[in-house]
């Protein structure tokens, strides 16, 4: 099927091309040119689909409290309304049988055709205890070789991604995990400036959330901050709603690390069953007067990367688009709107409004 996108501004993922058109065929970019251009019908703004890497749950459906394919798809649609294509359903903290049933619920959504998910992002519960943030202390622990290879065995095409606290792990649990093809990062750990170094220097290529619930930089001790942002590689993702990191540290943090900066929701759901019992309290969610997580979409990211942090609109792109891409390394996911890609698109308003999204 053939379709034909005019824009007033289009963002490739590298730079702006005004008043231009973009021709469709089968979920493939065959064509970008102005020759097509349509003034009358063109989107004031069309960029790559956003992606987030960590997602807990979606109306009123936590992953960690119904692990199932359907609360996958209201993932997805929430992800959709908010302009990402693609997402990692995340499960915090949990016990081993919960993220099996996970495991299955990413699989019997994808096997469906389910459509955008990269695989499931298992969050803890191989995390410090003095970093668990909203957590459960209950399940968490340091993991034998054994869990860990059951666990692989069992999920390593629906697993994408792992966080954990590298000091909890042995090197020999950590390069295991990496070496089935799953993305290891390093996040609720309290590891110092000098191990948290030897984490990032040994192929552990991205931190999780910066800031929140990991060793905070101090003037005599940098701990795993001040790390990544003396890394010359290590990526780090970061929630920007102003609650889990005000604007100003934001603003800091990127001049400093550039590109190595990217933009997850860690959005949850209103629960009040299980572990994990989220509730609204104004634009953030919280679980007994903690905060556990946002009402972030990835559109409210940008706009509050532009408005609050002073950064320009394609950069702002970037970091929930580009830079994800590039954490997870997919051949089909780039982030990028060029011929021969896939026709990910994000059509927005002039004020970065959701319109529309074209996923392939």
């Amino acid at each position: 099927m053939s379709e034909l996108i005019s824009a007033q501004e289009l963002f490739t993922g590298s730079g702006w091309i005004s008043e231009v058109s973009i021709e469709i065929n089968n979920g493939k970019i065959i064509s970008i040119g102005k020759e097509k251009y349509d003034h009358k019908n063109a989107f004031p703004l069309v960029v790559p689909a956003l992606i987030d890497l960590q997602i807990y749950g979606a109306a009123g459906k936590l992953l960690s409290e119904f692990p199932d394919a359907d609360c996958i798809e209201k993932i997805y649609q929430y992800c959709l309304k908010g302009g990402a294509a693609y997402f990692q359903p995340t499960i915090a903290s949990q016990t081993y049988p919960i993220i099996y049933k996970a495991i299955d619920a990413v699989k019997d959504y994808k096997l469906k055709g389910g459509k955008g998910c990269i695989g499931l992002h298992i969050e803890g519960p191989w995390i410090n205890e003095s970093k668990k943030g909203a957590h459960q202390a209950t399940v968490l622990h340091t993991p034998s070789i054994q869990q860990i290879q059951a666990l692989l065995d069992y999920g390593k095409e629906w697993i994408s991604m792992i966080t954990l606290a590298p000091e909890v792990c042995s090197n020999e649990i950590i390069n295991l995990i990496q070496a089935n093809g799953i993305v290891v990062s390093a996040g609720h750990s309290n590891s110092s400036y000098e191990l948290a170094n030897e984490f990032f220097n040994n192929n552990i290529r991205v931190a999780t959330h910066l800031f929140n619930a990991m060793s905070a930089f101090q003037h005599r001790a940098p701990g795993m901050v001040g790390a990544l942002f003396n890394h010359k590689r290590a990526m780090c993702s970061l929630v920007a709603d102003g609650y889990h990191v005000d604007f100003s540290a934001i603003k800091i943090a990127k001049k400093i690390m550039g590109d190595r900066l990217f933009c997850i929701t860690d959005a949850v759901t209103h629960t009040n069953t299980g572990l994990y019992q989220h509730t609204l309290e104004g634009d953030k969610y919280e679980s007994a007067g903690t905060l556990s997580g946002s009402a972030l979409t990835q559109i409210k990211s940008i706009n509050n990367l532009v408005n609050e942090v002073g950064l320009d609109l394609g950069e702002a792109i970037k970091m929930c688009s580009v830079y994800p891409a590039r954490v997870m390394q997919k051949e089909k996911m780039k982030a990028m709107i060029d011929v021969n890609e896939t026709a990910d698109l994000l059509c927005l308003s002039a004020d970065r409004q959701f319109i529309k999204i074209i996923v392939s």
